[in-house]
């Protein structure tokens, strides 16, 4: 069952040689949807000074993406011990640190993880002694303590009125609290479409910033995380990280991107196993192909974001500026983002557009490169990116099946057999990309079509996913 087992066998045999006392099982764990998975975990305790030395039992639970998602922890209390509710451990015992929050294979490992627990727990003691007539009312919970640490949740308690509300229940989440995460952020909430949002911060450190700000002045329905459970059951996640690292080359700059999303999707696919992926991230055709490989969703559910903004940009020039509001019902701008992008236009079947005239199409194309000519001084900021993807998640909330440009997987469009994803006009809902629209046949965007998938392909295969 585990994707990556040699991976996994050989850090396991790690631990157990630093932490021998530790004793490893399978056991099946319940998630918070109510959905259920048999884990490798394994009991212990670690060695924690604090003033005195005591022996802190614990829990780590392996996920089946493992090395590429992080544990899940909990404190394991005997009757004698109660939980200390700090800014590491919940009142249910589960364990949070930056080095979860953080995970990264291969820099991130379980001894790792467990040397910033201890390092974390003498900075402040996790559990405490009770009195023996407080054991005695202690007692009593450990049963419910021991059904989470064993892999019961409250979901089966609570019954089917959470499970109804969860059917119902509009949720995203966006990944990176940069400029465009923020901007995703706020523009989704000024739409309305989202009965909550989740910004998952991944960076280092404190609050700050923006991200500091939304915390200040909280918005209604706006949670701030760094806990990838956080974005559990979300209908849509966004995704708008970039990795900032010192690359030298442009490929150097992807396979960065590939790293950062090595530790991010296999969490995300875990928690929102029906999500629709929204990819934001640049360059967004090859970042749409790595979330689909990594996530395994079907080609349907992942989508980038593609030429959705230049497209409302190309209909708005044609229809309010140039006049030519019948245009502008049928363009679209298709292919890669950037400079690569071509106007395109859905075919009709009407017989009047089959015998359109030489004129009428070359009347139709000096209009198009007005428009587009238009469009380049316009350039992308990230508070319109934030719009455009509050455009796309609301299409995806509410099922309008609404056309938009977007990325989504070409390999049997326009003659392209390779696994790339191109920006194509395409009807969303609910299960992400319902349909792709035909385009009409123009020998000039098909070749155009053809040789960004060529670019884009040969490019994927010097990846390293």
């Amino acid at each position: 069952q585990y994707k990556f087992r040699d991976l996994t066998i050989e850090e396991l045999k790690n631990v157990n040689k630093t932490y021998p006392n530790f004793v490893f099982s399978m056991n099946t764990y319940t998630f918070k949807d109510g959905s259920q998975k048999d884990l490798l975990n394994f009991n212990g305790t670690i060695p924690v000074k604090y003033g005195n030395s005591y022996n802190i039992p614990v829990c780590l639970w392996i996920m089946d993406s493992h090395p590429f998602a992080p544990p899940i922890c909990f404190l394991k209390p005997t009757e004698n011990m109660a939980i200390s509710v700090g800014k590491h451990v919940d009142a249910r015992g589960r364990i949070y640190l930056p080095y979860l929050q953080s995970w990264s294979h291969p820099q991130s490992t379980v001894i790792g993880l467990i040397k910033e627990m201890i390092a974390k727990f003498e900075e402040e003691l996790p559990l405490y002694s009770l009195s023996p007539s407080d054991a005695a009312r202690q007692s009593e919970l450990l049963s419910y303590i021991a059904k989470i640490t064993e892999g019961e949740s409250d979901t089966k308690a609570k019954g089917k009125i959470d499970g109804n509300k969860d059917a119902c229940f509009n949720k995203i989440t966006v990944i990176g609290a940069g400029d465009l995460g923020m901007a995703c952020v706020l523009a989704i909430t000024a739409k309305g479409a989202a009965d909550k949002v989740v910004l998952l911060d991944l960076s280092e450190g404190a609050a700050k910033g923006g991200t500091m700000d939304l915390e200040i002045f909280s918005l209604p329905n706006v949670e701030i995380s760094k806990d990838f459970s956080a974005s559990a059951n979300s209908k849509v996640v966004v995704l708008t990280v970039n990795s900032l690292g010192n690359a030298q080359t442009y490929l150097d700059v992807i396979q960065s991107n590939v790293e950062l999303f090595r530790g991010i999707i296999p969490a995300i696919s875990h928690y929102s196993q029906n999500s629709v992926l929204l990819v934001a991230s640049h360059p967004v055709e090859i970042m749409t192909y790595v979330s689909w490989k990594l996530s395994a969703f079907p080609k349907s559910r992942v989508v980038g974001v593609g030429a959705n903004l230049d497209t409302e940009r190309f209909q708005y020039i044609l229809t309010n500026l140039l006049k030519a509001e019948v245009l502008g019902k049928d363009a679209w701008i298709v292919g890669e983002q950037g400079e690569e992008k071509v106007p395109s236009w859905t075919g009709s079947n009407s017989a009047a557009h089959q015998i359109e005239t030489v004129a009428a199409r070359n009347s139709r194309e000096k209009v198009a490169n007005r428009a587009l000519e238009v469009l380049k001084g316009k350039g992308q900021r990230s508070w319109s990116v934030g719009l455009s993807v509050a455009d796309l998640t609301d299409s995806i909330l509410k099922d309008k099946r609404k056309v938009h440009s977007v990325t989504t997987l070409a390999k049997g469009c326009c003659n392209i057999n390779s696994e790339v994803f191109l920006s194509l006009p395409c009807v969303l809902g609910t299960h992400g990309v319902t349909e792709t629209m035909k385009l009409e046949e123009d020998p000039l965007v098909l070749e155009k079509l053809q040789s960004s998938a060529a670019s884009i392909h040969d490019l994927q295969q010097q990846l390293k996913l």
